[in-house]
């Protein structure tokens, strides 16, 4: 420990000479309190101080810190719990009168309690006394050094999805927000009715759509005497200037990658910093040539974090006034989060395939599938414990669990636990949590998703109007308006149970927890989210929906449920479009906001689900292999590299317009080829038959 803390502390007096600070480390931790100390540095536990003997002072405990401001005659930080504003970086005040709440239900020995939290904030910039912030959906301002906030709407509100804001005099005040889909807008809040108006113009677009792919970060500088504005993107290494007269951003710079990130924007009249994927680039004015700060990247990473934690952001400062400083967040991008629990290493470097239980229950079919993983070098095998239909696939000992479930042809638990682990094959529990027709029916419908509109359980459906002479005949066709024709419904095979019930949770997390007593590696959560789909979806009522509660909090707060009570990696199966973009809607699937409480994610970038024109520019057979290598690397970015992003790939046909041209094994092995390429520790093939001859030999083990 002495020698990374030596390092540490060399690296600080590097840094602090290269920026004209004085490296006498008395006089620093004697400057003035409103510098407070040459270092410091925001964890998961708070924010720390460079101390007089070397080490670090905690100054502020109340969670973690993800940005740290030094605006005029404050500091601010960006925390896990809101905002905290203080005069002399000791003294800390939180700031959140005004902010929305997400409310956390807490279910514990047969009584629910409630936790009351900031919505979590995207990011927030300061402006003399005026600050400016973003959550999901919407952007808050404040003239009073966060002592109020008010909401100034968003720019977009067809889906939530915010990411960044800035605020400036250009010359008029103006906010700036950026939003994961619809790209840069610009709102001027001293302006009655004033609304946002969209900015795109020069900013690059995701492939075959025309929405300007996510910006990361907005800053703003005043550059002889002129304000300028300046933007990055998350998932191509882009930055720009804006030319504010002809609303137009203009390239700044780029590298060669087609894949990376640049966040954290620090700009003033003389220098510019960002971070990058393993780096930190700066440039001097007039900001033509950006190159890597080895020294300042070697200081972040000798950072000795079993003391602090890793760090999320630092802030390095000089004891004089006018001196340059250094304020960097986003240092996920170069320090991932350490893993005390060794779950996620647990967890990485698995390729497997999802075995029916049906196959598994016949000895020659589950030999079929033996012998494959064995051939194609795969090490993990994902089983249903409670299938699609609500159905518990195992007997289970707690009579908790049979009092809300149905055993349907069970597997016998024990021996193909057994089978698994003599070939060192690692097993993964997958439970439909919130898919349930069978305890939907149970107790008169007590646990299901309701309709508002009859007053029984909620089950979707489509209706579409055909000519009575082409309809069938049953309960199914309905009246219409006009007398030629008749309404023909189709129900959709799912029938859901209250994402809201405590009762719910607790029958899913203690089916995972027998799992895990008696011997699954890992527990994975599938329909982890709320219907999306039916003409009737207006009419789904969640009666267990506790005032304040959304869905995003009614997912958050089964996770934390089921962290509490089981130490075995935790994965979820999410919308392929969740791990695409920043945001959560309809599904509660926010993977910013989930990541804390899981261990691996597992999106579903089947090609088939897309739009058929999606990333299907030429050559076209490339589109599975472009799908599966960004969208990988897009999940792990959004979780900022918190969790193992295991993709679901697509071993089955499905009869649309682009898999019935490209259907082949070549399609299946170029979406591996591009998770692999995308650096994921693992990948599984997903076919609900079991048929599987189109995966591809292992040509390179998951990292």
């Amino acid at each position: 420990m002495f020698s990374i803390m030596v390092l540490a502390l060399c690296g600080v007096s590097a840094l602090l000479h290269a920026e004209n600070i004085p490296e006498d480390r008395a006089s620093l931790t004697a400057a003035p309190t409103a510098q407070v100390a040459p270092l410091l540095m925001g964890t998961g536990s708070g924010l720390y101080a460079l101390a007089k003997n070397g080490g670090f002072e905690q100054l502020w405990a109340g969670g973690s810190v993800k940005k740290i401001i030094r605006a005029d005659g404050y500091w601010a930080l960006l925390t896990g719990n809101g905002i905290a504003v203080s005069t002399d970086g000791r003294q800390w005040d939180m700031r959140n009168n005004g902010l929305p709440i997400k409310r956390i239900k807490v279910y514990e020995d047969g009584k629910k309690s409630f936790i009351d939290i900031v919505q979590d904030i995207k990011d927030v910039e300061c402006y003399g006394d005026m600050m400016a912030l973003a959550v999901k959906d919407a952007v808050y301002f404040s003239r009073d050094q966060g002592a109020s906030w008010k909401s100034i709407g968003s720019p977009s509100t067809r889906t939530d999805g915010i990411k960044a804001v800035a605020v400036a005099e250009m010359p008029e005040l103006t906010v700036f927000a950026a939003h994961s889909i619809y790209g840069v807008s610009y709102l001027y809040p001293d302006r009655k009715g004033a609304a946002w108006t969209d900015m795109n113009t020069g900013i690059e677009t995701l492939e075959t759509t025309d929405n300007p792919d996510e910006v990361s970060d907005i800053a703003v500088a005043v550059i002889n005497g002129k304000t300028t504005v300046f933007a990055s993107q998350t998932f191509r290494r882009r930055l720009y200037r804006l030319d504010w007269d002809r609303k137009r951003f203009e390239a700044l710079w780029s590298d060669t990658s087609d894949f990376g990130t640049v966040d954290s924007l620090e700009v003033n009249a003389g220098s510019f910093r960002f971070v990058r994927d393993n780096a930190i680039m700066e440039a001097e004015a007039p900001f033509l040539t950006f190159t890597p700060r080895a020294d300042m990247l070697a200081f972040i990473k000798a950072v000795p974090t079993d003391l602090t934690g890793t760090p999320h952001c630092i802030f390095i400062t000089g004891d004089r006034a006018g001196e340059r400083t250094i304020g960097l967040s986003e240092l996920w991008l170069i320090h991932e989060d350490a893993d005390p629990s060794g779950r996620k290493n647990a967890a990485a470097g698995k390729a497997g395939l999802y075995v029916p239980v049906n196959q598994a229950l016949d000895a020659a079919a589950f030999n079929k599938h033996l012998a494959l993983m064995e051939d194609r070098g795969l090490n993990m095998a994902v089983i249903d414990m409670k299938d699609d239909y609500g159905r518990l696939r195992f007997t289970p000992k707690d009579p908790a669990i049979a009092a809300k479930g149905r055993v349907f042809n069970p597997l016998d638990l024990e021996a193909f636990l057994a089978a698994m682990k003599q070939r060192g094959v690692y097993t993964v529990a997958r439970i439909v949590a919130f898919k349930d027709p069978e305890l939907a029916k149970k107790e008169g419908g007590k646990y299901a998703v309701w309709d508002r509109w009859n007053n029984t359980p909620w089950r979707g459906y489509y209706d579409r109007k055909v000519k009575k002479a082409d309809a069938g005949s049953g309960a199914n066709i309905l009246p219409s308006a006009d007398p030629e024709y008749v309404i023909e419904r189709t129900y959709i095979d799912e029938q859901w149970i209250d994402p809201y019930s405590e009762e719910v949770w607790e029958y899913n997390a203690a089916i995972a927890k027998e799992l895990h007593e008696r011997g699954f590696d890992e527990i994975q959560f599938d329909y982890i989210r709320f219907p999306t789909d039916g003409d009737n979806l207006a009419a789904a009522r969640y009666r267990w929906q506790d005032a304040g509660m959304d869905k995003d909090s009614a997912i958050l707060s089964f996770l934390r449920h089921v962290r509490a009570r089981i130490n075995a990696p935790i994965s979820i199966d999410i919308y392929g479009a969740n791990g695409w973009y920043r945001t959560g809607a309809r599904t509660g699937q926010e993977v910013e906001l989930l990541a804390p409480y899981i261990d691996v994610i597992c999106p579903m970038y089947y090609p088939s689900h897309f739009e058929q024109t999606f990333l299907a520019q030429r050559p076209a057979e490339l589109r599975p292999y472009r799908i599966y290598y960004l969208g990988t690397g897009r999940t792990a970015a959004i979780a900022r590299k918190q969790v193992v992003v295991r993709p679901w790939a697509q071993a089955f046909y499905l009869n649309v317009s682009y898999d019935r041209r490209y259907y082949n094994a070549d399609y299946v092995r170029r979406q591996i080829e591009g998770v692999n390429d995308a650096g994921a520790p693992g990948y599984t093939y997903w076919n609900n038959s079991g048929r599987y001859e189109d995966i591809p030999p292992l040509t390179r083990a998951p990292q």
